[in-house]
């Protein structure tokens, strides 16, 4: 039997350092890619390679092949950043932006990914898909996601310097960050040495 893959990306610090993030939702692993105004900088999705480099980093699997034009990375790319607003709001406790609301409901109104199974039992997708197919799969998920029981758990990491969006999927509902060996160890150092200065 094989092994279930290991859910959640591989990101990098700006320090180099490679670390596992889950955010839980393959809509939130979307949000890793830049975003609006100050994610703006963050930017990796400026072509189709490198949508294709991050379906390929993604949950779905097995990796779909898709034809992916430019204009469809800059559809994908308005549903990421009105699913930023959206999701901000959300947390905030504020109304959603109607504006982007309309975003992630036309996207999610298109056609999406359609699972196949295959004759040994195995999982697939039906053939030809393209990126408009893939937008409207990670528009479904986000309205699934921001309806659905854990909407109230959908949290940003709790490090000052980290942005990183996630859905507490554990049991008890207590994660506060993004990666315990990113973030979390982070943290821990810290305190030890805030711990270490006050014995001192």
């Amino acid at each position: 039997m094989d092994s279930l893959p290991i859910a959640g990306l591989t990101l990098q610090s700006h320090t180099g350092v490679s670390y596992r993030f889950d955010p839980g939702a393959l809509c939130l692993e979307l949000l890793t890619t830049g975003g609006p105004d100050p994610y703006s900088r963050y930017e990796v999705l400026h072509g189709p390679a490198d949508l294709a480099a991050w379906v390929d980093r993604s949950r779905l699997t097995p990796t779909p092949a898709l034809d992916i034009s430019h204009a469809e990375v800059a559809d994908i790319r308005r549903l990421r950043d009105a699913l930023f607003q959206v999701v901000i709001s959300q947390m905030r406790g504020e109304p959603h932006p109607p504006r982007d609301l309309e975003v992630i409901n036309e996207a999610a109104a298109r056609l999406a990914m359609a699972p196949a199974i295959t004759p040994d039992g195995k999982r697939q997708w039906a053939a030809a898909l393209t990126a408009t197919h893939l937008t409207a799969t990670v528009a479904r998920d986000a309205i699934d996601l921001l309806t659905g029981p854990l909407a109230h758990r959908v949290r940003t990491c709790a490090a000052e310097d980290c942005h990183l969006i996630y859905v507490d999927t554990s049991r008890p509902g207590r994660r506060r960050w993004c990666s315990m060996e990113h973030c979390g160890n982070r943290h821990k150092v810290r305190a030890l040495r805030a711990r270490h200065i006050e014995e001192g």
